[in-house]
C-alpha cells in the first residue's frame, strides 16, 4: 500500500513535470529539481522523498521530505549540495545523503563513537565533531535536529533515555563550541531503525550513533525567496 502511495504520487510529479523520472527524483542533483519541478509539484514531490528515503530514521525522512519548489528551492539546493560536499571532504568517516532540500547526516562508529551505556563523548568523537563546527558556522541559517540512538542491548526504556543522553552532548559540545544552542534539538530514538545488526558486536557498535537532519531555517528561505523574485525581473 505504502508502494502504491509512492509511485502514485511520483506519477504526479512527473504530469507536473514531464522530463523527470522516478529514478530522477530520488537521484538528480536536488538544485536542478527543485527549480524544474515548481512550488506546485514541490509539494508532491517532498511527500515522495519523505517515504522514499530509504532505510534508517523514518521520522528524519519525513522531516527532510518537504520541498519548497520552484527557483526559490533551487537556490535553497544549491547551498545544501555545497554544504554536504564540504561536511564528506571534512569527516570521510560520515554518511551524507541529499534528502529533498535539506541533509541527512549520520556520525557513526567512525565518527561519533559511544561506548556501551555511555553518552560521554569519546576524543575522537569530539575531533570529528570539530571538523563539523566551522562548516556549521559558515551555513548558520540552518536548523538541525540531532537523533541519538542506541543498540538493543538492555532495557527499551533505559536504552530511550540513554539515546536522549547521546544526543544532547552532542548538542552541549557543539553549543560550548560558539555555535547557536537555538539552533539544535534533539530527540532520542532509543533501539529504533537500527542500521546493522543487533547479533554481532560490530553491528551494535554501528548501532550507537547519532543523525542530524539538516534544513533551511526560515532565514534562509526568505532569503532564497528574495533571490527568486530579483531573478525575475
Amino acid at each position: 500500500m505504502k508502494k502504491s502511495i509512492i509511485y502514485s504520487l511520483a506519477i504526479l510529479v512527473i504530469t507536473a513535470s514531464f522530463f523527470i523520472s522516478c529514478k530522477a527524483i530520488k537521484n538528480a542533483n536536488n538544485t536542478q529539481k527543485g527549480a524544474a519541478i515548481g512550488t506546485a509539484a514541490g509539494a508532491v514531490l517532498g511527500a515522495v522523498i519523505g517515504n522514499n528515503v530509504g532505510s534508517g530514521n523514518s521520522e528524519l525522512g519525513a522531516v527532510l521530505g518537504g520541498v519548497i519548489g520552484g527557483v526559490a528551492g533551487g537556490v535553497i539546493g544549491n547551498q545544501m549540495d555545497k554544504q554536504a560536499r564540504e561536511i564528506e571532504e571534512a569527516v570521510p568517516g560520515a554518511e551524507v545523503e541529499r534528502v529533498g532540500e535539506g541533509i541527512k547526516l549520520t556520525l557513526g562508529e567512525n565518527s561519533v563513537r559511544f561506548a556501551t551505556n555511555k553518552s560521554t563523548l569519546t576524543t575522537t568523537a569530539k575531533a570529528n565533531l570539530d571538523k563539523l563546527i566551522p562548516i556549521f558556522k559558515t551555513y548558520e541559517n540552518t536548523d538541525i535536529v540531532i537523533y541519538g540512538y542506541t543498540d538493543s542491548t538492555g532495557k527499551v526504556a533505559y536504552n530511550q533515555v540513554l539515546s536522549e543522553k547521546r544526543a544532547n552532548s552532542v548538542k552541549d559540545y557543539l553549543a560550548s563550541k560558539g555555535l547557536n544552542s537555538n539552533r539544535f534539538k534533539t530527540k532520542g530514538l532509543g533501539i529504533k531503525d537500527p542500521i546493522a545488526t543487533n547479533d554481532t558486536a560490530e553491528g551494535r557498535s554501528k548501532n550507537r550513533r547519532v543523525e542530524f537532519a539538516i534544513m533551511a531555517n526560515e532565514q534562509m528561505i526568505q532569503d532564497a525567496q528574495r533571490t527568486a523574485k530579483e531573478s525575475k525581473n
